[in-house]
């Protein structure tokens, strides 16, 4: 792997998480720079919350629940239990821990600086050696259609109705407004290599790329994905889901052809195999490897993988 390589990756969630986890370890400090979704993001209590870039950054610094990816190990939860003894709304779990930084990242927030300031200043407080960036510091809000012509935030579909409402689109409100973050620009338009994490295409990548002037600087780029589904399924989130609802059969190729329009590499799991031909008939180089992340090291593993892969597309020009 070449030293001096500059490697950005997309990511949201914790399959993202995940796969930025393994890359952190196999890069040396400076090569890698992240690009969160905050397409997530709202405010609860008067705090801001940024889950996507709270997983990331709980991820990369050692701090992320093992049993369910998003929150903190060894968590306490003595003011979410007394806030619901006295009937406050419960339906977002946050813990003693998790607060502390929400609260302080409004503090932060309130006292002049950026999203991307605030980000930088907490990630160097919990020693990550990368660049964690989100993808704008202007407010964008994914917001999912349902069947029932309701509007939710994503976090009133995700967390309060547990995915179940039936969806039929997406919307991503103040989208046009927004400008992506400067270090995000910098960071795609230098970039050697840029690898979108196994995160939900429609819900976590689609607001980073629906950015003015995302498509444009990665369609220059040498792209690799990681599929999120493996099987038709998915290993965490609503990604499969989504896609039936919307029409689409889930699988590995839907994934590839939904990038289609810039990708170079496809990572796709063994158990799809029989799909990498259509992937290439797509126009897109397909790998095929074990991608599920169990352990720390299938993290570190995958992510030498992929970056091999998408170097050997990078020496050969493609």
């Amino acid at each position: 792997m070449e030293k001096r390589m500059k490697i950005a990756a997309l990511a949201g969630g914790v399959g993202g998480a995940k796969l930025a986890y393994g890359l952190s370890k196999t890069l040396s400090n400076g090569q890698l720079s992240i690009i969160v979704n905050t397409g997530d993001d709202f405010e609860l209590f008067g705090l801001y919350i940024s889950p996507d870039v709270d997983t990331v950054c709980y991820t990369l610094a050692g701090l992320a629940n093992p049993l369910t990816g998003w929150g903190q190990v060894d968590e306490t939860w003595e003011v979410f239990q007394a806030l619901s003894r006295i009937g406050g709304p419960n339906w977002f779990r946050l813990g003693d821990h998790d607060l502390a930084l929400h609260m302080e990242r409004t503090r932060l927030l309130h006292s002049g600086l950026s999203l991307t300031e605030v980000t930088q200043e907490l990630c160097i407080r919990m020693g990550i050696k990368d660049h964690v960036y989100p993808m704008t510091d202007q407010p964008v809000r994914t917001i999912v259609n349902t069947v029932d012509k309701r509007k939710l935030q994503f976090q009133e579909y995700f967390v309060k109705e547990q995915c179940i409402p039936e969806v039929t689109g997406f919307e991503f409100s103040g989208i046009e407004e927004a400008k992506p973050g400067f270090y995000v620009i910098k960071t795609l338009t230098e970039a050697d290599l840029i690898i979108i994490c196994p995160s939900n295409p429609w819900v976590s990548i689609d607001p980073i790329l629906k950015l003015s002037g995302i498509v444009e600087i990665i369609k220059k780029k040498i792209v690799v994905a990681v599929s999120p589904i493996i099987g038709g399924k998915t290993i965490k989130g609503p990604a499969a889901k989504m896609f039936l609802e919307l029409g689409i059969e889930p699988g590995c190729f839907e994934v590839a052809n939904h990038y289609k329009d810039f990708l170079k590499g496809f990572v796709l799991d063994s158990q799809d195999q029989e799909e990498a031909s259509r992937v290439s008939d797509l126009g897109i180089i397909p790998f095929v490897t074990q991608t599920v992340m169990r352990s720390m090291d299938d993290r570190i593993r995958l992510a030498n993988e992929v970056l091999e892969f998408g170097m050997n597309l990078f020496r050969k020009g493609i």
